[in-house]
């Protein structure tokens, strides 16, 4: 029997079309340095621009399928290429600013990408591959700095639109077509390609509105931490169009005296970054005074926030940050640890809930299996991998054949864990972090929280190492706070009666700062190189 519903598109188009009819007063605020006051469009005005880019793109040959990449901060200019690109039929493609010039050349000519648009700021970065992307045929500055780095001809952003008119005429678009495109962090080989659609982003952005995730509301500020090359910003820009909450973008100011003097002078109410981040504001206010008064919520993904990291925001600010999880994969809303009705906020037990990986997102189905692919059951103490599968999960990458990330319809996260009978998740590990000592499992993640959990210590990462007896054994890799001192022993110390005995590391090394990710992760992976090139100075007790 068929429905009587209209088969409407699901589409980027039809997103801003909302947002710039029902929310045309809400805004796009970019953040200029605090010398000046912060730039400010309304999202009528943002539109409006979009229309003129797509204009301009279509002049300089953009066609339907093409790729227009964005090489950009968190700013008005990358909102508007957010819009135009996909609406106008081609596709978006967010470069990832921190990549080695290698993976970035790598990108740029997997993805086949046709233009380029770059921040003034970051055209020495670009420069370094301009001579290693043989298909791109146009790069557009915004901003009027100094480009010749390139070494070629460039089109100004700001000329590009004011040589337009507003009133593009928008085509009629599938909404499972390819919408815009993200590339993985690339920690294990090349980096792998992402392609969202129309209808997944869409129905991301619903989802992302909806209280058990983000929620925000047309009266909240949202701030965009989270980089827009990183997976969309977590989806909070088309959010945004479709509540008619006000867009905080920090463009290039992303240290923690300009992010919370952003917070502080704009009122921001909601905010979402990496643990790293929030670790850096927390650290800020030790040595200045800092107001997150307006803050009614922080969204923390990416990475494990540490239990302490909860702890200070909340002791200190009264700050409830609530972890999230997803990746590229997963465009990336899977779920949000939102504590069940009748938790009193700012207690211990509330701190708990939050302390999980996340509960499912609607829309998002989840399972766990073990090492043979059968499925485990849902009660909290049963570990496996996390699967998922949806309407914005990948089910392959660009170019790229990975049957191993996939089974039978669902994505291989590579995450660890467990799922209670209320879709609450808890990462203990990665995959390829696991620590299997004796035949038993030790989970990284937990020993790291720990060991953050000491007031000496900044920043810890643990990985496994050989042992002649166990087969592998952990290795604690710690950053002392400034002005702090700890010895291996009394770290140590500290751990037993919080883990089992025979869970605590016998292997130690201090170093001056954990490697991280381009997006804010902690990097694992140099710090085995180290130890196997015999480079870590190691203590064992």
């Amino acid at each position: 029997m068929p429905s009587t519903m209209q088969d409407f598109p699901l589409t980027i188009t039809a997103l801003m079309r909302h947002g710039r009819l029902i929310y045309a007063d809400s805004q796009c605020v970019t953040w200029t340095g605090g010398a000046t006051p912060p730039r400010r469009a309304g999202f009528a005005e943002v539109a409006e621009n979009a229309e003129r880019l797509a204009a301009a793109l279509t002049r300089l040959g953009v066609r339907p399928g093409d790729r227009v990449a964005t090489f950009a901060w968190n700013n008005q200019e990358h909102f508007e290429a957010y819009l135009a690109v996909p609406s106008m039929g081609a596709v978006l493609h967010t470069l990832n600013i921190r990549l080695f010039p290698e993976q970035l050349a790598h990108i740029v000519n997997h993805a086949e990408d046709s233009v380029v648009i770059v921040d003034d700021s970051l055209v020495p970065l670009l420069a370094r591959i301009a001579d290693r992307m043989p298909t791109v045929r146009h790069v557009i500055v915004v901003g009027d700095g100094d480009a010749s780095a390139l070494g070629r001809p460039v089109l100004r952003y700001r000329e590009l639109l004011s040589a337009e008119e507003p009133g593009f005429a928008w085509p009629e678009l599938d909404e499972r077509s390819a919408a815009a495109m993200c590339y993985t962090s690339g920690t294990t080989g090349d980096p792998k390609g992402v392609v969202y659609s129309h209808r997944s982003t869409f129905l991301h952005a619903l989802a992302a509105n909806s209280s058990s995730l983000v929620g925000p509301r047309e009266d909240d500020r949202v701030l965009a931490i989270v980089p827009m090359f990183h997976v969309n910003a977590w989806g909070l820009p088309y959010a945004s169009l479709l509540s008619g909450a006000t867009l905080h973008m920090p463009d290039r100011f992303l240290q923690p005296e300009h992010l919370t003097a952003f917070i502080a002078s704009e009122r921001t109410t909601v905010a979402s970054a990496v643990p790293t981040i929030w670790h850096a504001i927390l650290e800020h206010g030790e040595r200045h005074e800092i107001d997150l008064s307006s803050l009614r919520l922080a969204n923390s993904g990416g990475a494990a926030a540490p239990r302490v990291l909860l702890e200070r925001a909340q002791e200190r600010y009264g700050l409830r940050i609530v972890q999230g999880w997803g990746m590229t994969e997963t465009s990336p809303l899977g779920g949000m640890a939102f504590p069940p009705p009748g938790v009193e906020p700012g207690t211990p037990e509330d701190t708990d809930w939050r302390m999980k990986s996340g509960r499912v997102a609607p829309g998002v189905q989840m399972r766990i299996v073990d090492a043979l692919g059968r499925e485990l059951p849902w009660d909290g103490e049963s570990v496996g991998e996390i699967e998922v599968r949806g309407p914005w999960i990948t089910g392959s990458y660009h170019r790229v054949d990975a049957p191993e990330k996939f089974h039978d319809g669902w994505l291989r996260t590579g995450d660890v864990g467990t799922i209670d009978r209320r879709g609450y998740f808890q990462i203990t590990d990665r995959v390829k972090d696991v620590i299997k000592s004796g035949g038993e499992w030790i989970s990284s993640v937990e020993l790291e929280d720990h060991l953050m959990a000491h007031p000496a210590v900044a920043e810890a990462a643990v990985i496994g190492v050989p042992d002649p007896r166990w087969d592998e054994r952990p290795l604690a890799c710690v950053v002392l706070r400034e002005d702090a001192s700890a010895t291996a022993a009394e770290l140590a110390d500290f751990l037993r009666g919080r883990i089992a005995k025979w869970q605590v590391p016998e292997y130690w090394t201090f170093l001056d700062e954990v490697p991280k990710t381009t997006v804010g992760k902690f990097d694992k992976k140099p710090l085995r190189a180290r130890h196997a090139a015999a480079e870590l100075r190691i203590v064992r007790l």
